[in-house]
C-alpha cells in the first residue's frame, strides 16, 4: 500500500535529485506531466524579458534565480516596496549556504 502524501502536498514527484527512471516508482504519467510543467515554467524567456529579469534582479540584490523563481512561485514581481520579501529570500540562501558546511 502506497503511502498518502502530505495535507499540503500538490500531487507532483520531485523535481530535483531524482533517481531512477521516471516509471519506475509511481505513476509515469504524473511525473511526466510534472517534468513537463518544470520544463515549460523554466523555458528561457525572451532576450529583452530576461535582461529585464537580470537588471531588475541585481538592482533588489537577488540572482536571476531567484528573482525568477520568486515569479514562478507568487506570480508577481518584486521591487524596493517589497523589502521583507527580499530579506526572507536573502535569508534564506545564507542558509543553503551555510548548511552544507555542517
Amino acid at each position: 500500500m502506497s503511502r498518502r502524501p502530505k495535507r499540503s502536498h500538490n500531487g507532483g514527484p520531485p523535481l530535483d535529485d531524482y533517481e531512477g527512471p521516471p516509471w519506475g516508482k509511481g505513476d509515469a504519467y504524473i511525473f511526466l506531466a510534472w517534468r513537463a510543467a518544470h520544463g515549460k515554467a523554466w523555458k528561457a524567456p525572451s532576450h529583452a524579458v530576461m535582461l529585464m529579469r537580470l537588471e531588475r534582479a541585481e538592482r533588489l540584490g537577488l540572482t536571476y534565480e531567484e528573482y525568477t523563481l520568486e515569479i514562478l512561485e507568487r506570480g508577481r514581481h518584486l521591487s524596493d516596496d517589497d523589502a521583507d520579501r527580499i530579506a526572507e529570500i536573502r535569508q534564506a540562501r545564507r542558509r543553503r549556504r551555510t548548511s552544507h558546511f555542517e
